[in-house]
């Protein structure tokens, strides 16, 4: 599933092609992808202008003159394609499986944008695990999808105090403690492994145990600088492809080049050189060094 920086890698590419421009027509080819379309999907964004694009977590949020939102998850294997009005696809692909049909007629498009210059934007997703809904943006921060989402790792309010407060008590493992998106929002898997391991702190560590009783353990500063580093550095790279993941040029992700500890179980430390260990987390893989790691 795409974590953050692959999602704002997707909102990023989008931008251009999108911004500013008005929907004249909505096909959707089915019902509905993970849930079904909220009533009158098609008629709310048809007519209407795009005036912004912005990413919460690992939602997309595209903003219409209509003062509703079109909130946007790419499940598993969710992509764009934008296609020019010549049929070119010379303004962006986003994928992460095999591309779509050249009119949107692909066996996994499911919905196709068409905007006023006659660029069209076609959703292709295999598995349906992706979601698209439409609210008022008043219902923001209330919305089934957004509410109690925690702070975004790469604003002002992500911070080692902030962190303190809410791993005050908390037994979990500090890996599942940075997952949980009530905390902090749209950190996944493979970021978590290679911050924690920048920060040289155990995933099995828990995370109340970098609380002191006035104040916070100094790791705890390490820690929100690297989940910043690590992200800022995935987003440069233009995310990782594990799969199939493309970014606006076409070209795949490349910060998998760049992992640390992701996915290398039984390699070598590039610090003490002892083996990568993995051990599983809540269902998840977790890759770190034990040595290294503490």
């Amino acid at each position: 599933m795409p974590e953050l920086p692959e999602v704002e890698t997707v909102m990023r590419g989008l931008k251009p092609a999108l911004e500013g421009r008005r929907i004249e027509g909505v096909l959707l080819k089915r019902p509905g992808l993970r849930f079904p379309f909220p009533e009158r999907f098609a008629e709310r964004l048809t007519g209407r202008t795009i005036t912004s694009l912005s990413r919460r977590a690992k939602y997309i949020l595209v903003s219409l003159d209509s003062g509703d939102i079109l909130l946007i998850h790419l499940g598993m294997t969710g992509r764009f394609t934008v296609l020019s009005p010549a049929g070119a696809r010379n303004l962006g692909e986003f994928y992460f499986e095999a591309g779509a049909g050249e009119g949107g007629e692909g066996s996994h498009d499911h919905v196709v944008l068409g905007l006023d210059d006659g660029t069209r934007v076609i959703y292709t997703d295999p598995r349906r695990f992706g979601v698209m809904d439409i609210f008022p943006e008043d219902e923001t921060t209330s919305h089934k999808l957004l509410a109690g989402i925690g702070v975004e790792p790469l604003g002002n309010a992500f911070s080692a105090e902030y962190l303190a407060d809410r791993f005050r008590g908390k037994a979990a493992p500090l890996k599942a403690a940075l997952l949980d998106q009530h905390v902090v929002a749209g950190l996944g898997n493979i970021y978590v492994c290679e911050a924690l391991y920048r920060a040289g702190l155990s995933p099995r560590r828990k995370a109340r145990t970098l609380v002191r009783r006035k104040g916070h353990d100094p790791r705890l500063n390490a820690l929100v600088h690297h989940i910043r580093e690590v992200l800022s550095d995935a987003i440069a790279a233009g995310g990782s492809t594990l799969q199939d993941f493309a970014h606006t040029d076409g070209e795949a992700g490349a910060f998998q080049q760049r992992f640390l500890v992701y996915d290398r179980e039984g390699e070598s430390c590039q610090r003490c050189g002892r083996k990568i260990a993995r051990l599983v987390q809540s269902g998840r893989s977790t890759f770190y060094c034990r040595k290294c790691q503490s």
